[in-house]
């Protein structure tokens, strides 16, 4: 299959020729693991998104459950509460586009009610309530690979092939979208590094990002303060900023991942501009 140039979402095409995007994370939570719940007020989210809009993001993912491992499940009524205000206020105020973080149908459907043009779900779209929502809407989707639930998904996760498995199940999920009606260019995957995975399982996801190549879709790539970098670095969750980059900056030079999940939008849109920049030079482009 031939990889996809664009990613079209809703009524925005999104050109992933010409540069990766960057999406900003807005935790609309009180337990987040990178940020401690200092946006999960709805107005200081508003302002958190509304700044990582200034510094360059291409898109606001906003999520109001966390799925660090072992957290807690929030209620359906309980999520839309924390995420649907926050939507509605940044479509008045932003012309960025606007991503729903979420597994539930129920809250994917109020989030293109009032605004949002991607759905994010890291249970992979296993709900056909969700597949049925993103081919209503023409919304885009971020399918993302994770075994079991937060709760469940770093007990001891097995595999055969990481690489292999991972790609294999991307691959089943987007051929279910597929006949679902979901658009070919509106499906995005993520490896999910981090999910069900230990250290060594996301090093290797990583230093193979070219298999996901074969699917044909644009490859967004979260590695943003997650725990495999605290235990390599022995840095806290603010303090991984370096990392984040690093492992990003990789990512963009192989030409592996066209949409970068990240919680420091300004440093890495800084990133993407430099190596792109450094590809045109070495191309012969005139910038």
């Amino acid at each position: 299959m031939n990889r996809t140039t664009h990613w079209q979402c809703g009524g925005v095409r999104f050109d992933l020729a010409a540069k990766p995007l960057v999406m900003g994370i807005v935790n609309v939570t009180p337990d987040s693991f990178s940020d401690g719940g200092q946006f999960f007020d709805p107005t200081r989210a508003v302002e958190q998104a509304l700044q990582l809009a200034a510094e360059g993001a291409d898109v606001l993912d906003v999520g109001g459950e966390s799925t660090r491992p072992g957290a807690t499940p929030v209620s359906e009524a309980e999520e839309l509460a924390r995420v649907i205000p926050v939507i509605r206020g940044l479509a008045k105020q932003t012309e960025v586009a606007l991503s729903i973080d979420t597994m539930k149908a129920g809250v994917a459907q109020a989030a293109m009610d009032a605004g949002a043009v991607i759905v994010n779900d890291v249970s992979g779209f296993r709900d056909p309530a969700m597949i049925r929502i993103v081919s209503r809407f023409g919304a885009g989707a971020v399918v993302m690979h994770m075994p079991g639930l937060p709760t469940t998904m770093n007990d001891n996760p097995q595999y055969g092939d990481i690489v292999r498995d991972v790609v294999d199940y991307l691959r089943q999920q987007t051929e279910a979208m597929l006949q679902a009606g979901v658009a070919c260019d509106a499906i995005a995957v993520d490896p999910g590094i981090g999910f069900g995975k230990f250290t060594q399982h996301s090093l290797t996801l990583l230093a193979h990002l070219d298999a996901f190549g074969e699917l044909g879709y644009p490859l967004c790539l979260g590695v943003s303060r997650k725990g495999f970098l605290g235990r390599i670095t022995g840095r806290e969750p603010a303090e991984r900023m370096p990392a984040s980059l690093a492992v990003a900056c990789r990512a963009v030079v192989e030409g592996t991942a066209r949409i970068l999940r990240v919680h420091d939008v300004g440093p890495t849109v800084d990133m993407v501009m430099m190596m792109t920049a450094i590809a045109a030079a070495r191309s012969g482009e005139p910038r």
